[in-house]
């Protein structure tokens, strides 16, 4: 009943980076105003105010996708752990250059900021895709399906 990476259509994947797209900005939009509070009102520096706001991002972009981009009824914890493994990559890999290009190369928050969401927003739509629903997309949708 899985779809398999062959089996999904062009359209289907054209919707995918559609859906991926869209909620990513609604999650970036998350993460600059959480980075801007933390950063501009309690005059944080750039790596906690990055993390929070990365975190809450992260939450929101997971919830949505796996609901309606990847409609996938795959084991939540799993997929999860899945989405953990990649930003145990991420963040401290993110944390790191976004330090180095603040405060010692000078570069400017928001340039780091934005540099890095598009690197995210890449890298995680690939991850997300072939590796934590590689199997299992539109497998909601078979499910609600033998429920009726």
């Amino acid at each position: 009943m899985e779809k398999q990476i062959s089996e999904i259509t062009r359209k289907e994947n054209i919707t995918h980076i559609i859906k991926f797209t869209l909620f990513s900005a609604s999650a970036g939009l998350i993460q600059i105003v959480s980075f801007s509070l933390l950063n501009e009102l309690l005059v944080w520096k750039w790596w906690p105010s990055y993390l929070i706001a990365l975190t809450l991002s992260v939450l929101w972009n997971f919830t949505l996708n796996r609901k309606y981009t990847f409609k996938s009824a795959a084991n939540i914890p799993v997929a999860m752990t899945k989405v953990a493994v990649y930003y145990g990559i991420f963040t401290p890999l993110s944390l790191w250059w976004g330090d180095a290009l603040t405060e010692v190369a000078g570069w400017n928050y928001y340039v780091v900021l934005i540099g890095t969401m598009l690197i995210n927003f890449i890298t995680e739509f690939l991850f997300t895709r072939f590796i934590v629903y590689r199997n299992q997309i539109n497998t909601a949708l078979t499910d609600e399906k033998l429920k009726k």
